[in-house]
């Protein structure tokens, strides 16, 4: 680690202690080996990180949450920074970095959180992993409904869609969106998303983002399915991404049996592999995908779990070796 992250940790371990803040985190460690044509074909250890969240409340109107990431690739990642005002569970009002809520996915995808290992491919390919804004954000529940509205930079223009992650705005739009959903009895939870913005920089072309999730879970067994649909302008005509999956879980104990199925239509005639800007379009995208994924959980303790994961990747007019396994353990605390 190097002395200014070590610093920097330091400094803010004092600042949170000092406020005594709520401390929780979690770690992660992940194999995966994969057949001919996947890109990990030799098997390798990847995705080593660390999380920590701080938490606590200034007053009883004024909270406040920061969750940050360590990993090997780019150290520290500050995944959310924002303080919330309201005393009602009916309203509050977020200010500054926060997870965008489109789907349930976003909201629960650290490792000690999901039942596989990697995310699905509509997760994957049509938003940015981990997705967040910087802006304004309000959320609240009432009775069986709950919602989410938020303002903020909105997403980039890039290679792919999920490469749109940006903190600073690129042009004069705001990307603005919300989430709408019922309990429909006990257990049973359903929603609907939606995402609006410009995402070039000469503040031309829109983006948009429709989604629909369920969650379901009884004693024995969860099940969790998400739709996601992107439809994005483009200088030669309209790009689109779609895609869904469904997963079901039984639950046996220390024992939890996975199985997903996942299928993604992307087709994007401008951007893809090589793009710089609009005066540099890309290769295109023309990706019909789909996947079974099958895996198991163990409880091996209170707070570690390990992962087992197949997928059987299936590509459309492709004779593809790309199916892999993988390993994760997660720990959290």
């Amino acid at each position: 680690m190097k002395k200014k992250t070590f610093f920097f940790l330091v400094a803010l371990l004092t600042l949170f202690s000092s406020l005594h803040a709520t401390i929780t985190g979690y770690l992660s460690l992940d194999y995966t080996k994969g057949e001919r044509d996947f890109d990990l074909s030799h098997g390798t250890f990847q995705n080593s990180q660390v999380g920590l969240l701080f938490s606590g409340d200034i007053t009883p109107a004024l909270s406040y949450l920061t969750e940050i990431r360590f990993n090997a690739e780019s150290e520290v990642e500050l995944e959310q920074a924002w303080m919330s005002l309201g005393t009602s569970e009916a309203f509050s009002l977020k200010l500054g970095l926060y997870l965008v809520e489109f789907g349930r996915y976003n909201q629960f995808s650290r490792p000690h959180q999901t039942m596989l290992i990697h995310p699905p491919l509509n997760v994957e390919k049509v938003y940015p992993s981990f997705w967040r804004d910087i802006g304004i954000q309000v959320q609240g529940r009432w009775r069986s409904f709950f919602y989410s509205a938020y303002l903020g930079n909105g997403l980039s223009e890039g290679e792919e869609l999920r490469r749109g992650q940006q903190f600073k705005d690129n042009n004069r739009d705001k990307g603005k969106g919300g989430r709408v959903g019922w309990a429909l009895g006990q257990g049973l939870e359903v929603a609907y998303s939606y995402y609006n913005g410009k995402y070039d920089e000469a503040n031309e072309r829109s983006l948009s983002l429709h989604g629909a999730d369920l969650f379901w879970v009884e004693e024995g067994y969860q099940i969790h399915a998400e739709y996601t649909r992107a439809s994005l302008e483009l200088p030669d005509g309209t790009g689109t991404a779609e895609g869904f999956f469904v997963q079901a879980v039984m639950n046996m104990g220390r024992f939890w049996p996975v199985a997903c199925y996942q299928l993604l239509d992307y087709e994007d005639s401008f951007h893809g592999l090589g793009f710089i800007s609009p005066d540099f379009p890309g290769a295109g995208i023309s990706e019909k995908k789909r996947r079974w994924a099958l895996g198991f959980m163990v409880q091996a303790s209170e707070n570690l779990i390990l992962k087992f994961e197949y997928d059987f990747n299936r590509e459309k007019d492709a004779d593809l070796k790309d199916d892999s396994f993988s390993i994760q353990a997660a720990l959290s605390f």
